[in-house]
């Protein structure tokens, strides 16, 4: 499991009359956000993202929640609602509606406009769709649904409103409360208010910035930094930002009109969304300022800008292999500015600053989160989430999206506001909201999931621990031959290293003591090839640890002649 409680054990039945949350992800980490709701029978799925891996997880392409869970009742699903269109949000859904394909997925136009671009890459479509935006009420079975608009890092992001016989739900999905947004959609405060005097009876908020104190700055605050680099640069410029900143690039494109520059797109994703987001009018591109990536050599450099994907040093992405000067057709050149116009996900620091590295040594001049304002959260800080809790005034308030201690600061201002009570929960702690009153209940199994390559799942923990061992230590073979009627070793050992400066020869202390080990076995009654394995193992594991200090992955292979 992600998050193991031992002191927990499986819920009860849910009483008559409540309502059952149960976290799959998103809790106790920042990414594959997945919340389900069920009453009277019925579920209800906010959300369903990716987590994407660590350096501890090699070879595993994204990370999913996991449907065990519910797996069994999807025919209980009336919908999916997604509250926006970033990856750590919709990017598991297609795995999802491969178990089950019709299960109606609620959300903005962008929203959703971005997730079917994913489907259709998935080959899935039987999918029905419902767009929504705020103001907006539908009813999925027992579960009636009102829409807010939250202000995010994505246009269209939107707040959910749930009512059941339990009582009123409000899930704030991410958000923040920027009061000159560039697109002027602001959070419906408003909205938030006449819910809080209804009667909120739980709040599920995002924790993401809760210790970071005041307000988020404004999107605002970057244009000026953005228009100190194009005025300083006399060459080519690159920006690097999430595939999904419909903001970010705005800016970029005004900027580059000002600058008398022409834009180019790189970067499959970027250029996907991009044109989404243009088509659908979230996106205002100035006429004459985009060409593709590869006129851009036909211009002169200060004339050039691409907008890239890659902020996070994604080794595949196009910013990678600009670094690496593998791009099929952008080189950097001395001089060259690059703007790298997003935050640092934690566990990204090592990859993002191997690209500045990379970029720094080909003569760029690099501009980053670490010496300008090029990038500002999409999460409301801990003055923003106070105003929030006064307005709301929640009867009860569950921390979500965050790590523990993100949710843990979120619980405490609530507590500042006064709220009685607020209910921690991690992935797979389920909570229950029961005569107006949330707590934990019990638990349910939620471990990670891991996509590698076209394998869902068959991954496990203990295959990563088998790579990372690989990677770090290496892996020596032994291959030992028995004579099954003399009843010794007939041939080898044959011993041979990969992954670290061993020689063949480095080996033959160790031999004769893996041929005594091994007959000994078998004169005290051990035949069976891997019983053997096991002891070849064991003589050659302890010499390596005490000889070099190092741990390899050892594989022994016995064979009977």
């Amino acid at each position: 499991m992600s998050h193991p409680h031992p002191e927990l054990s499986a819920p009860p039945k849910l009483p008559k009359g409540g309502l059952r949350v149960i976290p799959l992800g998103g809790l106790g980490e920042v990414g594959r956000n997945m919340t389900v709701f069920e009453y009277d029978g019925r579920l209800l799925i906010v959300d369903c993202g990716v987590l994407f891996p660590d350096d501890h997880q090699p070879g595993v392409d994204l990370i999913l929640p996991d449907f065990a869970a519910i797996r069994d009742r999807l025919d209980k699903v009336e919908a999916l609602v997604l509250t926006h269109g970033h990856e750590d949000h919709i990017g598991a859904t297609p795995y999802l509606l491969r178990e089950r394909q019709d299960i109606p997925l609620v959300g903005s136009e962008l929203t959703l406009a971005l997730l079917n671009s994913k489907l259709r890459e998935h080959r899935l479509r039987q999918t029905p769709f419902y767009t929504v935006k705020e103001g907006d009420k539908i009813s999925f079975g027992p579960f009636d649904l009102e829409f807010v608009a939250v202000n995010h890092s994505i246009p269209d992001a939107l707040a959910v409103a749930i009512r059941t016989g339990a009582g009123l739900v409000l899930h704030t999905g991410d958000f923040k409360m920027d009061q000159l947004p560039l697109d002027g959609r602001i959070t419906d405060l408003r909205a938030f208010a006449r819910l809080g005097e209804e009667g909120v009876d739980l709040f599920l908020t995002d924790s993401t910035n809760a210790e970071v104190p005041g307000f988020t700055t404004a999107e605002r605050k970057i244009t000026p930094v953005l228009e100190q680099a194009f005025a300083e640069s006399k060459q080519r410029i690159i920006v690097a930002c999430f595939a999904s900143h419909v903001h970010r690039v705005q800016q970029v494109l005004d900027t580059a009109v000002k600058h008398n520059r022409k834009v180019a797109y790189v970067g499959r994703s970027m250029v996907r969304n991009m044109a989404i987001a243009r088509d659908l009018g979230y996106l205002k591109v100035p006429p004459g300022v985009m060409v593709e990536a590869k006129e851009l050599a036909d211009l002169a450099p200060e004339r050039q800008v691409l907008i890239s994907t890659g902020s996070q040093g994604e080794p595949l992405s196009a910013l990678a292999r600009i670094a690496q000067r593998t791009h099929n057709f952008v080189h950097l050149e001395e001089g060259d500015t690059v703007v790298l116009a997003s935050s640092l996900i934690p566990g990204n620091e090592n990859a993002v600053y191997r690209v500045i590295n990379g970029l720094a040594r080909l003569g760029a001049r690099v501009v980053h989160k670490g010496n300008a304002l090029v990038h500002v959260s999409g999460h409301a800080s801990a003055g923003e989430l106070l105003y929030c809790y006064n307005i709301v005034k929640p009867r009860n308030v569950l921390p979500v999206h965050g790590e523990v201690r993100h949710m843990l600061a979120n619980g405490d201002l609530a507590k500042q506001t006064g709220v009685e009570n607020v209910v921690y929960a991690e992935d797979g702690v389920v909570v229950d909201l029961v005569d107006g009153v949330a707590s934990v209940v019990g638990k349910v199994e939620c471990g990670y999931v891991f996509v590698d390559g076209q394998s869902v799942g068959d991954v496990t923990e203990s295959e990563l621990k088998d790579r990372r061992i690989l990677g770090e230590e290496g892996f020596i073979s032994v291959i030992v031959v028995v004579d099954s009627v003399a009843g010794k070793v007939s041939a080898g050992p044959e011993i041979h290293a990969r992954g670290h400066a061993w020689a063949d020869s480095d080996f033959e202390p160790i031999k004769q003591p893996i041929v005594d080990a091994v007959n000994r076995s078998i004169s005290e009654g051990s035949t069976d090839t891997y019983q053997l394995q096991q002891t070849v193992r064991r003589t050659i594991g302890r010499w390596v640890s005490n000889t070099h200090k190092r741990r390899p992955m050892i594989i022994p292979v016995v064979v009977e002649a």
